[in-house]
């Protein structure tokens, strides 16, 4: 059976261009979840782990190398456990598969090495625009973050994200209140588990 993973890093990120390629036959999984996140410590990566090692997929489908992960040592994990495995992995941005025939695509493999080398640095530029950002605003005196060891009372927490707390009060899931809130999945577990 063929499979779609599909991964986005926050709820308020749609899915609709990863799933244009969608064939009835695929099933899909879908995470949302940041990149560093190692695959299988992903939730719908999890499931589809379970799903191979039951012999129920055999062929999986990304829009691009950077679904998997965002850094290389994870991805070649990934892929190992996939060529183990027999699995097909297709990249659809770049139309090639990892296995031809039951061997390996040595095209592939270059291939991918370099791509996943690109998403690594990719997100560790995104991450040094990050702290320079924070060292620009701490210069300027406008720096709002939290200072280090201290810790947040669950009353500004829940104010914080109040928000929040009204769409799960109106009975909406954890997954849509992460979408119409644009925060993540953990932030509305962690403001469900603390309000009573």
């Amino acid at each position: 059976m063929k499979a779609r993973y599909i991964r986005v890093s926050t709820g308020a990120q749609n899915t609709a261009r990863q799933e244009e390629r969608q064939t009835k036959d695929e099933k899909v999984f879908i995470d949302i979840v940041s990149g560093s996140t190692p695959f299988k410590n992903r939730e719908q990566g999890k499931e589809l782990i379970k799903a191979i090692e039951g012999n129920e997929i055999n062929y999986i489908s990304v829009t691009s190398i950077d679904r998997l992960g965002r850094n290389l040592y994870d991805i070649l994990t990934t892929l190992e456990f996939f060529k183990e495995k027999s699995v097909i992995l297709k990249v659809d941005n770049l139309g090639i598969e990892s296995l031809i025939k039951g061997k390996e695509n040595q095209a592939f493999k270059l291939i991918i090495s370099v791509m996943a080398n690109i998403a690594e640095m990719e997100r560790e530029t995104i991450l040094e625009r990050q702290r320079q950002g924070i060292a620009l605003a701490k210069a300027k005196g406008i720096y709002k973050g939290r200072e280090k060891g201290s810790t947040e009372s669950i009353e500004d927490f829940l104010f914080k994200y109040k928000e929040v707390v009204k769409n799960l009060k109106k009975g909406n899931s954890i997954r849509d209140t992460a979408k119409i809130c644009n925060v993540s999945i953990g932030t509305v577990q962690k403001v469900k588990n603390n309000i009573k």
